[in-house]
């Protein structure tokens, strides 16, 4: 296996990725075009067909590498937790402004959800509507959070998601 060109390859791919994350903080995917990535990155397009079918495909790739590494940060169950979250989202926020961005939440929750407790509170009573109104919930507050540039701290964060549920 040539080891140089598999370098290179991955290479060319990161800067493929970063320039899509970079363009689409201010653009919408149809407007982001081969052409403006291969200007960015000074790469020919032979080089973003040999990594990705188009656009589209490219955005999926970059869907499922930010979620791949949600899912490995928040693996260790210390890491289950509101102000953990919280924390991640300061300090990846390029991160969650894409991942908003590109709309897929709406089919994918950030969050795993602690059904058991939900189930305990909640006597399995009309569960998977208080799982939707929850998660829908804390999809808007992090985006009006990462909106506003992330002002307050994740302590502060952390304790207005417990001030709106607590009792809970």
């Amino acid at each position: 296996m040539n080891i140089k060109n598999n370098r290179r390859k991955r290479e060319s791919i990161e800067k493929i990725e970063k320039s899509f994350i970079n363009m689409i903080q201010t653009k919408e995917i149809s407007q982001i075009t081969v052409t403006d990535i291969c200007k960015d990155t000074g790469l020919n397009r032979s080089t973003f067909y040999a990594n990705f079918l188009d656009i589209y495909d490219l955005t999926d790739k970059v869907r499922e590498k930010l979620e791949s590494d949600f899912s490995e940060h928040f693996k260790e169950k210390e890491q289950q937790n509101s102000l953990a979250m919280f924390r991640h989202i300061y300090n990846n926020q390029i991160f969650y402004k894409t991942y908003f961005k590109l709309g897929y939440e709406e089919k994918n929750a950030v969050l795993t959800y602690d059904t058991d407790l939900a189930e305990k509170y909640f006597e399995n009573k009309n569960l998977k509507y208080h799982i939707e109104f929850f998660r829908n919930g804390l999809n808007a507050i992090i985006k009006l959070w990462l909106a506003g540039g992330c002002k307050e701290t994740p302590e502060e964060m952390d304790a207005i998601l417990k001030a709106e549920y607590k009792g809970r």
